[in-house]
């Protein structure tokens, strides 16, 4: 198994709690909150955690919050270094309506962290990182962080011969993919962006893939299709992957479940289409939790072997000699 290593500039205390009706301009009385670590790397290294492998958690954190969130990861057995920020880590809410159903997800900038401390952090890695690792930077950038830093990141991963995957949007996510990146798991919104399109239909998602892969130095690519699964982008295949159909408790933490599913089986040597089809279980699995929880073991390995026997996905749409 190859060492996978996340890396979150901009994690978070992700709370979550419900109230019966949101109305404005009253005290509302709500349930105890669920307070869990989140942000995109950390997300992805609790849910490989969940599914029965190690990684190596780093992130930048500061404050009472950011001790917090580093007790609540050990409490989990999850592997972590940190680089230390002077600014507190950040809190986000996600609140449920139990009258309607609806949930609400406020999610705050993150501190300022200074030149130095997000220079720190690629000193940091620059240090541990080894030729064959995978490094998954994930999650957005707080202020102070300039748009290029997954670029510069991406350099650094090359340089020391990582396979380096994003999963991040907006001007970072394109500037990120600039120097080259492993995988890229984006969304429709996302991909139409890095394509310089307005928006993209089913038809057109294959064909713009493949040419923005080869302009970009991508060398997968799982566009993520929500509750109709994902679209599988290699060199030498394309795959679209039908989801199951499940009941929707929340979307919270899906796309970092599904990455997550995919980068462990990556490292477990699993071929890029069992990959694929791992990280839609995982992703799916993850909406059928509520509030801030990720996806549960049980119901991704249930959910894979849904997919692996949907007829639909018996047939790949090209696959190159």
């Amino acid at each position: 198994m190859n060492k996978v290593i996340t890396f979150t500039v901009n994690p978070a205390l992700d709370k979550s709690t419900s109230v019966k009706g949101l109305k404005p301009h009253s005290k509302l009385r709500c349930a105890e909150p669920i307070v869990e670590p989140g942000g995109g790397g950390v997300n992805i290294s609790k849910v490989i955690k969940e599914l029965g492998s190690d990684s190596l958690c780093t992130y930048l954190a500061g404050g009472p919050t950011g001790l917090q969130l580093k007790n609540l990861l050990s409490s989990a057995n999850i592997l972590q270094q940190i680089v230390g920020i002077e600014g507190w880590t950040r809190e986000n809410i996600a609140i449920t309506d139990n009258a309607t159903g609806l949930q609400y997800r406020f999610g705050m900038p993150g501190p300022k962290v200074t030149e130095q401390e997000w220079r720190q952090s690629l000193v940091h890695l620059e240090g541990i990182l080894m030729e064959g690792d995978y490094l998954v930077a994930s999650g957005s950038l707080p202020p102070g962080v300039p748009d290029d830093f997954y670029r510069n990141l991406a350099y650094l991963a090359k340089a020391k011969g990582v396979r380096f995957i994003l999963d991040t949007h907006g001007e970072p996510l394109r500037l990120g993919v600039e120097a080259g990146v492993f995988m890229l798991k984006p969304n429709l919104a996302e991909l139409s962006t890095l394509c310089g399109v307005e928006r993209l239909d089913f038809p057109e998602l294959e064909v713009n893939a493949r040419k923005f892969m080869e302009d970009a130095q991508c060398e997968i690519m799982v566009v993520s299709l929500g509750p109709q699964g994902a679209l599988l982008v290699t060199a030498e295949q394309s795959e679209r992957i039908i989801a199951p159909t499940v009941k929707i408790k929340s979307t919270i933490g899906a796309g970092d479940s599904m990455m997550a599913g995919m980068v462990q089986y990556l490292s477990l040597g699993k071929s890029y289409r069992e990959m694929a089809r791992y990280g839609v279980a995982c992703g799916t699995a993850a909406t059928m939790t509520p509030g801030t929880q990720l996806c549960r073991k049980e119901d991704v390995e249930t959910l894979y072997r849904w997919i692996n026997a949907h007829p639909g996905n018996k047939k790949a749409i090209r696959t190159d000699s």
